[in-house]
């Protein structure tokens, strides 16, 4: 894999592996399945393949596999490391990221499991970077001599194995325990300045004292902004804050920099940023009207849809041309009711305030399809995951009502880990004691003109080790209406327990059109997202099987590696895009993520998060925040508010982008919209800074003279034969273009 530019370590501490350190890079063999002997040393393992663990086990040629799967390396281990070494009583293991769940054996030994957490390993899903850490004097260390370390892997679902950048064995450093702490939000002052605070700290008793660095760069010319050195200070319990301005910045990213090095033992600690950039423009007081052009429900089910408009409060709402059986509130915006007949109903909106009104040709369609534009909403997950619960729901449902619906996002979907364990006694389906009124959250979230959506699995169990669907899928889907839910997504996960190891299309089909028949059954629009992690090329039949999306993909993470991978290999799923089904790349990955109860800012630069929301919006995916929405800083919500760079989203035309130009350097991506315009994507994919051209006759831009920057919304005065522009490292320009 290419070396990731530094931006890329945006808020992760980073270990250089040291010239003292053993590289465990290469040398890796895998073999799936599962077996008592591949922990042993003396096993002999030469028939296994040679892998890269750069990457998964499905690119290491083990597609769509699940479950068991063993590593191996054998490596000396000098005892050199620790005479050099200014700690000397531990070794430390370094193993890249796990996906899911791990135990690692030291010549046949246990060394650790889970990075630290306890459980099953088939049970939950551990995902993330491991680091292990042993006493030197472990027997199980040879100094000196040939070891063989090898790690028992279970993937639960999506991509498995080890991979990533950061494998090696060293010795225990004293900056293990240190990190730099950058979570506090940037401030945003006068002349598009900057300010933060930040903290080192320790979770040891070591007395650190020494020097920090700050350093500002630019990454496109290279040129030294500022810096400056600063004596600091810090023990356990006792953090050292520096707080820096940074005065007049253009639109983009810089590279802030901080090095401390501790006198005594003259290590050192590296860690990086960046600098976030509002290209959005602040909306304006008057009266605004956004969102998609048409919405689709079914004849007789309950009807729920908030205009969603911007402007100075209050606001008051008109339609003109609803159809029998709606009504709307003026004061809310929010129209609510049933309609009996099929039909194409065209309505006018209209918002006013004092400042004036704006209208907008809107289409309601009664029929057979609903979805017909991708799901804009919020997903529990990729910020809370099994521990998501009431409160985190309704202070997501409030925070999507007050900053995010007037743009248009509608849905509060709760993922794994509301479930109980056992069904009551009349096989109902029941929540735990977080959730303990799921109806009444859903009339909440209601009440505010949200839709609610719900997590399940075809198999016994889900991911998380709850209550699945399995053999009673009519009952949940009854259950489901009977709450209000409006959006069901359904995951794989434990059905494999039920099927065959290697299920055949029809197999793979077999329990997403069980439930479908079953949701059918039921008074209630309920938006079907399919969660199979790609296999079986669903995007060419998950519309076949009743699905409004499908996951194309593994689990994405908050890296550009995750995040390229899988952003730039939906093109073979594109022209299956239409509306009503939709291709899922999965979640967002911008604001506060974490998956569980410790959140971080997202590891992707401002860069690679204008390149996530662009590249997800030509694509028509599912727009599903992943974040904390009780904390929304300004640069996510800008992000997640730029009704020009949605609406490409939310084309009715329901067209995903096709790859059109694919180099070493940048990708363009191309979308047809309904007006007869198009999206383009101008994605620079590399590590510093390139300027990116298109032929004013090529194909893509021939008979267009309009050329408008979505983000900044404004449009590009364009000169000579060629448009082209500079594109920072892993970022995008938007453009749409129009005659």
């Amino acid at each position: 894999m290419r070396k990731l530019f530094v931006l890329t370590l945006l808020a992760a501490i980073f270990f250089k592996a040291t010239a003292q350190d053993v590289p465990l890079n290469k040398g890796w063999k895998l073999a799936v399945g599962d077996s008592v002997q591949w922990s042993s040393p003396t096993y002999n393992d030469q028939h296994w393949a040679t892998v890269n663990v750069t990457q998964s086990w499905e690119q290491e040629g083990h597609p769509d596999y699940n479950g068991f799967g063993w590593y191996r390396i054998h490596v000396v281990i000098p005892s050199s490391l620790k005479e050099k070494a200014f700690l000397k009583d531990s070794l430390r293991i370094n193993l890249g990221s796990v996906d899911d769940n791990d135990e690692v054996y030291l010549n046949g030994k246990l060394i650790g499991r889970f990075g630290g957490k306890t459980g099953d390993i088939v049970k939950g899903a551990f995902y993330g970077p491991r680091t292990y850490t042993i006493a030197a004097n472990n027997p199980s260390i040879l100094w000196d001599k040939e070891n063989v370390l090898a790690v028992r892997i279970y993937d639960t679902g999506g991509d498995g194995g080890i991979y990533g950048t950061n494998f090696s064995i060293g010795m225990a450093d004293v900056m293990d325990h240190v990190s730099v702490n950058t979570e506090a939000d940037f401030n945003y002052g006068e002349r598009n300045s900057l300010s933060k605070s930040i903290k080192l700290l320790t979770t040891n008793h070591y007395d650190y004292k020494g020097k920090l660095a700050f350093k500002v760069t630019d990454p496109e010319t290279n040129a030294v902004l500022y810096e400056k050195t600063n004596d600091a200070a810090f023990t356990g319990g006792k953090p050292f804050t520096y707080t820096f301005e940074i005065a007049r910045l253009e639109k983009k990213s810089y590279a802030i920099t901080y090095t401390f090095t501790d006198e005594k033992s003259g290590k050192v600690l590296t860690q990086t940023e960046t600098t976030p950039y509002l290209l959005t423009p602040y909306p304006s007081a008057k009266p605004k009207i956004n969102g998609a052009d048409v919405f689709g429900a079914r004849p007789g089910n309950p009807f729920l849809y908030l205009i969603p408009a911007t402007g100075k409060k209050p606001l008051v709402y008109k339609a003109q041309g609803l159809p029998d059986g709606l009504k709307l509130d003026a004061a809310t915006g929010i129209i609510t009711g049933t309609v009996a007949q099929k039909g194409t109903y065209p309505v006018t909106f209209t918002v006013s305030n004092k400042l004036g009104s704006k209208t907008k040709e809107f289409t309601i369609v009664i029929g057979d399809k609903i979805g017909l534009t991708p799901a804009l909403g919020w997903n529990s997950w990729n910020a809370w995951g099994l521990s998501v619960d009431d409160k985190k729901v309704r202070i997501s449902a409030k925070a999507m009502a007050d900053r995010l619906s007037a743009h248009g996002w509608a849905y509060i979907n709760i993922d794994d880990g509301w479930e109980a364990e056992q069904r009551l006694p009349d096989g109902k389906i029941a929540t735990n004691s977080k959730f303990p009124d799921m109806k009444g959250l859903t009339d909440y979230v209601h009440g505010l003109g949200l839709r609610m959506g719900i997590y399940s699995s075809p198999g016994p169990r889900t991911c998380g080790g709850f209550l699945g669907s399995w053999q009673h899928e009519e009952q949940d889907a009854q259950t489901y209406g009977d709450w209000g839910i409006d959006y069901l997504k359904y995951d794989w996960c434990a059905y494999s327990e039920v099927t065959s190891p290697n299920p055949d299309l029809p197999a793979l089909k077999k329990p997403y059109q069980v439930m479908r028949g079953a949701l059918d059954k039921i008074n209630r629009d309920i938006m079907y997202s399919l969660c199979q992690y790609g296999w079986g090329n669903v995007w060419e039949w998950g519309a076949e099987v009743g699905g409004n999306s499908w996951r194309t993909t593994g689990d994405i993470q908050d890296t550009w590696r995750s995040l390229s991978s899988i952003g730039f290999n939906q093109d073979k799923a594109a022209p299956f895009s239409q509306p009503g089904h939709f291709n899922d790349p999965d979640m967002l990955v911008v604001g506060k993520v974490g998956w569980g109860p410790s959140l971080h800012n997202t590891h992707l630069t401002y860069d690679e998060q204008y390149t996530h929301i662009s590249l997800w919006s030509l694509l028509s995916s599912p727009l599903l925040i992943g974040c904390d929405m009780g904390h929304l800083d300004s640069f996510t919500l800008s992000l997640l508010t730029n009704d020009e760079v949605l609406a490409i989203d939310q084309d009715a035309l329901g067209k995903g982008a096709s790859r059109y130009i694919k180099n070493d350097n940048y990708q363009i991506w191309v979308k047809e919209l309904k007006d007869g315009g198009k999206a383009i994507g101008l994605f620079n994919i590399s590590d510093k800074y390139q300027t990116i051209s298109l032929d004013k006759n090529d194909p893509a831009l021939k008979g267009f003279t309009k050329f408008r920057d979505v983000w900044q919304q404004k449009y590009i005065i364009t000169t000579g034969k060629t448009f082209s522009a500079k594109v920072a490292p892993h970022g995008v320009m938007l453009v749409k273009v129009s005659e």
